[in-house]
């Protein structure tokens, strides 16, 4: 389901039934980060890093049905970090631009001050990722996915990619 999909930007609520497991190409995107003990009771679990509720609130309806656990959003770098100490998600999606803070700056302070491991960070941006090539190359973040993009699918298919990078890498 897009961001732009009736009823999410409208304020409802009702997106039908919650699936009782993750569709089987989280299952599979996620196999090589060892995430999944029983897929009927174990979800992705993410955090969003974003200044606007607005979107927080979108992307949850977004992600939820698909599989995806939102267990926590943060506005700031503060919030961000504290938040992953404490809820230890597998995933964050942090946005380019948090007013006033630098999302860029979040991704190296998660991967230099966290223990929470394999966490895996995707920066969001309403820009276009051209506009920010070379920083989102030299981040530490697995990827970047643009905000009108953001779907379970697409998670799935990046930690997919992410995941046989790091098995190539180990393998190499």
């Amino acid at each position: 389901m897009p961001l732009s999909a009736p009823g999410v930007c409208a304020g409802s609520t009702h997106f039908g039934p919650r699936p009782t497991a993750p569709p089987a190409f989280l299952l599979a995107a996620m196999r090589p980060y060892g995430a999944w003990c029983d897929p009927g009771l174990v979800a992705l679990r993410c955090l969003i890093v974003d200044d606007s509720d607005h979107f927080k609130d979108a992307a949850r309806h977004v992600l939820e049905p698909e599989g995806i656990t939102v267990v926590g959003t943060a506005s700031t770098t503060a919030e961000a970090l504290h938040q992953v100490d404490e809820l230890r998600p597998d995933l964050v999606l942090v946005d380019i631009d948090l007013g006033e803070e630098s999302g860029f700056d979040l991704v190296w302070q998660l991967v230099d001050t966290t223990d929470v491991d394999p966490l895996s960070v995707i920066l969001i941006s309403t820009y276009a990722e051209k506009d920010f090539a070379e920083m989102i190359a030299d981040s530490p973040a697995i990827a970047f996915l643009s905000k009108p993009d953001l779907s379970g699918r697409a998670i799935g298919e990046i930690l997919q990619r992410a995941g046989d990078v790091g098995r190539a890498d180990r393998d190499g």
